[in-house]
């Protein structure tokens, strides 16, 4: 990929980050001791379990290895602002998800450059012998991650009327930005992507799909109510494709590892629309119910 689209992907990442950071207070962070079980929940689901399945829909669909490296990168990343997005939408516990986003998100800048040298000596070693620089993933996450995030709640902190004006502008700015990105993507990756799509559409469709529904089903069973279940399973199945674009092809310096993200950037809006279509059903029914009870 060329330096402007790079640049252009750096430009987007933190856009969304600080945009992230402009709704955030330290009150979301302190939450996790006010309700442990649906974040621990929530960390449980998309720390472990998401890199998991998606090991595990590597072996089934016996990927090649830049689907896979793909696939894993992807699992291995938090949830971005869309799945608050979304949550919002779908009357879920928004303040669980905006908690569990900023939660994992400082955690995976952990998480991911050890996930991603798993991958890399699992599914690369035959094709070279590639070590992952995780000083140099971690590094870079730290910029694009904590970085933008403490920049974005300093603003809302001491200017929480600008910062509430800029959310929607940054949100728009940091669409076209990572539509631009994708687009470059696939003009680079032209001679391969019709092959790439078919194999990445239904291993991406499939992570999406499967880590909504367990992410919900381990809610239930813990015993979280409705909301916080239905939270916990779009930030499990709804993840930041934009930074997995950004470890593929910045920090690996390879974007055909980026194809599998740009794929599920593009399929996870229409799936997005099962859990809105569920929680508006549910409240619309709660709220009749209340009126015939009250």
């Amino acid at each position: 990929m060329d330096s402007t689209a790079t640049i252009a992907l750096v430009i987007a990442l933190f856009i969304i980050m600080t945009g992230m950071g402009l709704s955030l207070t330290i009150d979301d962070f302190k939450r996790v001791l006010k309700y442990p079980v649906a974040i621990f929940v929530g960390f449980t689901n998309q720390i472990i379990l998401l890199p998991i399945i998606g090991y595990v829909l590597i072996v089934i669909f016996k990927v090649d290895a830049n689907i896979a490296m793909g696939t894993l990168i992807l699992a291995a990343c938090p949830g971005g602002s869309t799945s608050n997005l979304i949550t919002h939408l779908a009357k879920g516990d928004t303040a669980l998800s905006v908690s569990l986003t900023a939660i994992n998100s400082l955690i995976t800048i952990i998480t991911i450059p050890l996930i991603v040298n798993f991958g890399l000596l699992e599914f690369m070693s035959e094709n070279a012998q590639i070590t992952a620089p995780i000083g140099k993933i971690a590094g870079s996450l730290l910029v694009v991650i904590a970085l933008p995030l403490t920049i974005g709640m300093l603003i809302k902190k001491y200017s929480s009327s600008f910062a509430d004006k800029m959310d929607k502008p940054v949100r728009v700015a940091s669409t076209l930005v990572l539509v631009m990105v994708i687009i470059g993507i696939m003009v680079k990756e032209k001679a391969n992507l019709a092959d790439y799509f078919e194999k990445a559409l239904y291993i991406a469709i499939s992570l999406n799909l499967i880590t909504m529904l367990i992410g919900f089903i381990s809610a239930r069973f813990s015993k979280l109510n409705f909301r916080q279940a239905l939270s916990i399973s779009i930030e499990s199945g709804n993840q930041n494709g934009t930074l997995a674009i950004h470890v593929a092809v910045i920090s690996l310096a390879s974007p055909e590892f980026a194809i599998v993200a740009a794929v599920y950037s593009l399929i996870m809006y229409p799936t997005a629309v099962i859990p809105i279509i569920i929680g508006n059903k549910r409240a619309k029914k709660e709220l009749e119910l209340s009126k015939v009870t009250g």
